[in-house]
């Protein structure tokens, strides 16, 4: 059986978050993975082929997201992450982030990356507009459709 990719990995985590399954134990070669659901939110307990552990989300990130969801009322637009993994600002620990809050953005602009599985993916903004908030810190964890940015529409 060929080893797991990420994406296999991000499939199973949106099947679990759509189902009513509370707990998923997977082992496949030298890959354990452990899902857990608390309430709605979804997190990575153990993925022991890695040299990091995942932990469930703290309460102050559950605060924290809670706030963006009361400022999204208030016509800001998200920028959402796609896949789960950790949220860098700037494409190297000493260059400087991609966007700042203030600066303008387009749909095609790179607004920061997101390392899974030492692979780094380019999140673009999607939408156009100013950067009103940034929502996570720099190296933090995030899930999948977790709140990165808001955006303020200037049209």
């Amino acid at each position: 059986m060929a080893p797991m990719s990420r994406d296999d990995v991000i499939q199973i985590l949106k099947v679990v978050n759509e189902s009513q399954i509370d707990e998923l134990h997977l082992e496949t070669g030298d890959l354990k993975l452990i899902i857990k659901k608390y309430g709605q939110e979804e997190s990575v307990q153990q993925l022991e082929s890695s040299p990091k552990r995942l932990t469930p989300p703290s309460q102050a990130s559950v605060q924290k997201q809670e706030l963006v969801h009361i400022d999204e009322q208030d016509g800001l637009i998200p920028i959402k992450s796609p896949m789960l993994g950790t949220f860098y600002r700037a494409p190297k620990p000493d260059a400087p982030p991609f966007v700042e809050m203030g600066q303008l953005v387009t749909k095609e602009d790179v607004v920061c990356i997101i390392e899974v599985m030492k692979l780094f993916n380019m999140v673009r903004a999607g939408v156009q507009g100013r950067i009103a908030k940034i929502c996570v810190e720099n190296a933090q964890l995030v899930e999948y459709n977790q709140v990165l940015f808001l955006v303020e529409n200037i049209e």
